[in-house]
């Protein structure tokens, strides 16, 4: 690649860090919570208006159906696409618009965009809203440079990415929006740090437990049968022997963290006895149903009928020894571990501007939770697919979120420059 060229189109990113830092205020000041799925429709519109201003064509497409769906909260999803000189393949930068819940322990409005010491705070600044206005800053300076390049390049603000992407790429990936002849390489701007290129991550299996009892009054609980102590025999077998036996299992992917590298299991939830939506006191009942929700993230050395069957053989060896014991196990979700070659073409692009940018060697890292490739995989079947962005891992959901501003500048070099030697073939 000419020296000139890379010059001028990361003059003009530099140029660009004080709209990017705006855009990125402007993004977090939506309060984009996940659930319920609060104003997507306001973030996409900021991203599509934008865009469209700069000669992109705009499709909304709301995920009609998808778990969460509602007029009152519709998951509504933008892609914007930009056409090169001739044809070729497309670049696609995928960033989901959702945030988690902010939660408490902030010492700053997790939605005003506070910009302090270099970085700009807010929940989502780091996952992802400071990823998504980087790839919009990395475009328009391609655009800018007049940088001709044959192709297109696309920009999507997706939702739900938070609670499984059912809505958002999972919608879109069924309907052809990540698949050839459409698009041929995908760069999402997780935040795995900006010295990083994320070729993939561990599997999930979420699962409801339900142990089962019998309803009496709370003054003979010797007349009923109490699911919740049911369940602590579960709770108590799970600590007791399947964590341990987790923890010695161990992966060749290059997970990050070090603790991720094993396999784990979360306990996301768990509730017994009678609902929790009235003020006053309980009546005085044994509980009849008791309900936990954990989340088990696995190897790609482990097999789904493994995972699920370490959890069967658990409640299995329960309701033998345990007089009265029975349960329910519903699957709520599950995705297989995903690993992009590391010799893809889109690997190689992002490694080598990661190095010419930093000057330092990428890092190729798996993420420890899953994001939206699984999707792109499963459904779209596209593997030339990445994440890499400017947010840092371990700030992803915590009180006090922040982006770096120079990872964002420098983020935003990598993925314009990357795009150009994916588009022109130019890729080492």
């Amino acid at each position: 690649m000419d020296g000139d060229w890379r010059a001028g189109l990361f003059r003009r990113i530099e140029e660009r860090t004080d709209d990017l830092v705006a855009l990125t205020q402007e993004l977090i000041r939506v309060p984009t919570v996940n659930p319920p799925g609060d104003a997507y429709t306001a973030c996409a519109e900021i991203v599509g208006k934008r865009l469209k201003a700069r000669g992109f064509e705009i499709t909304y497409a709301r995920g009609v159906d998808t778990p969460g769906d509602s007029d009152r909260y519709p998951r509504t999803n933008v892609v914007a696409r930009i056409a090169g000189t001739g044809p070729g393949p497309c670049v696609h930068f995928n960033s989901h618009l959702d945030v988690v819940a902010p939660g408490n322990g902030w010492t700053v409005d997790p939605f005003g965009g506070l910009v302090r010491d270099g970085k700009v705070y807010g929940r989502g600044a780091c996952d992802m809203k400071g990823g998504l206005a980087a790839s919009i800053i990395a475009v328009e300076a391609i655009l800018d440079a007049g940088i001709p390049f044959p192709g297109a390049l696309e920009i999507s603000g997706t939702a739900d990415e938070e609670s499984g992407g059912y809505g958002g790429v999972g919608y879109l990936a069924q309907r052809g929006y990540f698949s050839r002849p459409r698009v041929d390489h995908v760069i999402i701007p997780e935040p795995l740090n900006v010295d990083r290129v994320c070729i993939g991550h561990r599997g999930v299996w979420w699962a409801r437990i339900e142990t089962l009892g019998r309803v009496a009054h709370g003054s003979m609980p010797f007349l009923g049968n109490c699911a919740v102590r049911h369940m602590g025999a579960v709770l108590e077998r799970i600590e007791h022997d399947l964590l341990p036996r987790l923890a010695r299992k161990e992966t060749r992917m290059p997970v990050v963290p070090e603790g991720a590298r094993r396999s784990t299991l979360n306990l996301d939830a768990i509730h017994g006895g009678q609902g929790e939506d009235f003020t006053g006191l309980l009546s005085s009942l044994v509980p009849d149903r008791c309900r936990m929700v954990f989340d088990r993230r696995y190897l790609i050395e482990e097999s789904p009928e493994e995972v699920r069957g370490e959890i069967v053989a658990l409640l299995e060896a329960l309701k033998r020894e345990r007089p009265g014991f029975d349960y329910e196990l519903h699957e709520l979700m599950h995705f297989a571990p995903v690993l992009t070659d590391a010799q893809a073409p889109v690997v190689r692009a992002v490694s080598a501007e990661v190095e010419a940018v930093l000057g330092r060697p990428a890092v190729h890292v798996v993420s420890p939770g899953t994001y939206d490739q699984k999707h792109i995989l499963r459904v779209g079947h596209l593997e030339d697919c990445i994440a890499y962005g400017p947010g840092i891992l371990d700030l992803a959901h915590q009180p006090d979120e922040y982006v770096g501003i120079a990872d964002m500048v420098n983020s935003a070099k990598v993925m314009a420059a990357a795009s150009l030697r994916l588009l022109t073939g130019a890729v080492p």
